[in-house]
């Protein structure tokens, strides 16, 4: 995802809280709006920074490229914080990971975090706010597996097989999910992968097409797909999923800071690999794949 990154933290600048920056292409500040009006009409554009680092007494000058918007990294960094707190507040048992649309944008984040994230005892995958696509069944097939075996290596440890299977696992869901992250919840529920938290969902999955083109560039989209499901039939169009436990973010607890809807799903979790652990490695013995002795009298001569 572009401008996922800040440009002070790009390699070769690498600017951290208590640097300072004195000037932009060489033109020094008077004011501190000077700041501001020395990066109006830069975006895409690479700019000088006169820098001077906590801790040293030579200025030195780097180059970055300022970010289109902040949109993106202030989305990376809301994930990594959630992602933090559920460490966290599981004691280091729960992953997080957050699937912002099921387009090519949205699968790439899933697998971003998900191959480290799986490695916990359970998952909480956070779908809320997802803009829709078409991959939740790649993703679905994925967060389906189970651990039936392991895999007890001579240099790399013990593996558990499937590799990324990824345990107890809850989804988070709301309002502002839909098209296919109303599907995915819908689906997360039939395939009774773990509780569904949050709000109902938005409630549009009658997808569209844009094959037809004007003459002034513009184009006409249509409804196309239809989607039934074996238990609400045609009903999650203009209705959305229910979730399994309903919890609301109040005005307050926006103000707060504070976020219920990942706490409960915490909670759940939690509860859950209580009941039903995390497999463990037990064997009952192990093979003796030592040479036969007749075999090995055999060999010897």
């Amino acid at each position: 995802m572009p401008d996922t990154e800040s440009p002070l933290k790009t390699m070769g600048v690498s600017l951290n809280v208590g640097d300072q920056i004195f000037a932009v292409n060489g033109v020094a500040f008077k004011s501190p709006s000077d700041l501001y009006e020395a990066l109006e009409n830069k975006v895409a554009n690479k700019i000088q920074l006169t820098v001077l680092r906590r801790g040293s007494k030579k200025q030195e000058t780097v180059l970055v490229k300022p970010n289109l918007n902040q949109s993106q990294s202030g989305y990376r960094q809301w994930v990594n914080q959630n992602k933090k707190y559920v460490h966290e507040k599981s004691g280091g048992k729960l992953g997080y990971l957050h699937i912002p649309d099921m387009g090519p944008g949205g699968y790439a984040e899933f697998y971003r975090h998900f191959i480290v994230e799986s490695n916990y005892e359970g998952l909480v995958v956070d779908v809320r706010f997802n803009g829709g696509g078409h991959v939740s069944q790649h993703l679905l097939k994925v967060l389906a597996q189970k651990v039936i075996g392991f895999d007890e290596t001579r240099h790399q440890g013990l593996e558990k097989y499937p590799m990324y299977a990824p345990g107890v696992v809850v989804a988070l869901a709301n309002e502002n999910s839909g098209s296919d992250g109303d599907i995915f919840p819908q689906a997360f529920k039939l395939m009774k992968l773990g509780k569904l938290i949050g709000k109902r969902t938005w409630g549009g999955v009658v997808g569209i097409n844009g094959q037809y083109s004007l003459r002034d560039g513009a184009y006409i989209t249509q409804p196309e797909y239809s989607f039934w499901f074996k238990d609400v039939e045609w009903y999650v169009e203009n209705h959305g999923v229910d979730p399994d436990i309903e919890v609301d973010i109040t005005p307050e607890d926006h103000a707060a800071k504070r976020d219920p809807q990942l706490d409960r799903a915490i909670q759940e979790a939690m509860a859950e690999l209580k009941q039903n652990p995390h497999p463990k490695f037990k064997p009952t013995y192990y093979p003796d794949l030592s040479i036969p002795k007749k075999l090995g009298r055999l060999k010897d001569r």
